[in-house]
Formats: C-alpha cells, structure tokens, sequence
C-alpha cells in the first residue's frame, strides 16, 4: 500500500513539473482581438470610443454587472481621460486611461486589472476607413506572467475575451450605425 502511494505521488509531481515546465516555454506576452465591418464613417464611431462615459451604450462589460460601481476622472474624453470600476466576479476591478487618442482612427488605453488578478495591458481600437464602411478593430494586448501561463494551459484567454470583444463590437457597429 505505501508503495503505490509513493508511486502515485511520483507521478503527480512529475505530471505537475511537466506542466510547469511546458507553461515557461509559451510566450511571454499576449494579444487578443476582433475586428467588425461598419457601415458609418470613422468620424461617427470615434466619439464613442473616445468618450469613456458612451462605452455605457456598447460595451459588454458594463452589462455583465448592472450594479458596478464606477467613477470618472476630472477628464472623459481623448488623451488623459481616466474610468475605474468595481464589479462583480464578472467584471472585477481594475482602472482604465486614454494614453492617446488620434481622431479618427486610433484610441490607446492603459488597462489595470486590480480584481479577481492583478494585470496591467494595452487595448488599443483602430478605425480604418473601407468605401463606405469602416473596419473596427478591438485588441488588448500585455505580458504574460508565469502564472497567466498556466492558467492558458485549462482557459482559451482569446476564445473567453474574444466572445465579449464581438459582442462589444456588434453593439458598438448597432450604436454608430443608428447615428
């Protein structure tokens, strides 16, 4: 009996020092993002990007937790302009900030997540302009850490923020195109 306890925790440990081993070698940063076709011009899709108070009306994380608490900086919209959250487990709690913002085409944000894990990264959205349409892109983009290197292993980062980025998308192509 003992024997095949110590054989069964060799064999454990050994599984776990192969995922961890694997989980160093996958790459030490990420990106996520979706793109979205529309039919409205850079200029009528812009300031609802650029102004962090519009995101109520496309964003997909503002409907995950209706009872988010949420504040705004002096500054809501184009460079400088600061939007920090606290949510359910769904959304967390974390800070976001207008780095730059290139009317019409380009809007750079810090993005801190403080809860449920700490993580610091980019989300970036272009707008480039195609005929009469206009092709939306939403990314977000860091570092992986050791740790968000094993959690990729068991969770699809892109398959789990990609559902909430098409969404966001299509509420956002919904808003612009009402304009």
């Amino acid at each position: 009996m003992l024997k095949i306890l110590a054989i069964v925790v060799v064999v454990v440990l050994v599984v776990v020092a192969g995922i961890l081993v694997y989980a160093a070698t996958r790459p030490d940063s990420f990106r996520v993002q979706r793109s979205v076709s529309i039919k409205a011009a850079p200029q009528k899709i812009f300031p609802l990007i650029d102004d962090l108070k519009a995101w109520a009306g496309w964003s997909p994380y503002e409907k995950k937790d209706p009872a988010m608490q949420r504040s705004f900086g002096p500054i809501t919209v184009g460079k400088g302009a600061t939007y920090q959250w606290e949510g359910n487990k769904n959304v967390g709690e974390g800070r976001m900030e207008i780095l730059e913002a290139t009317p019409p085409n380009k809007v750079l944000i810090k993005l801190d997540f403080l809860k449920p894990f700490e993580a610091h990264n980019m989300a970036e959205f272009t707008l480039e302009p195609k005929g009469d349409t206009t092709l939306a892109t939403w990314a977000i983009y860091g570092p992986s850490t050791f740790v968000t290197k094993v959690m990729g292993l068991f969770i699809d980062m892109d398959s789990m923020i990609g559902k909430d980025f098409e969404a966001g998308l299509a509420d956002l192509k919904a808003a612009a195109e009402k304009q």
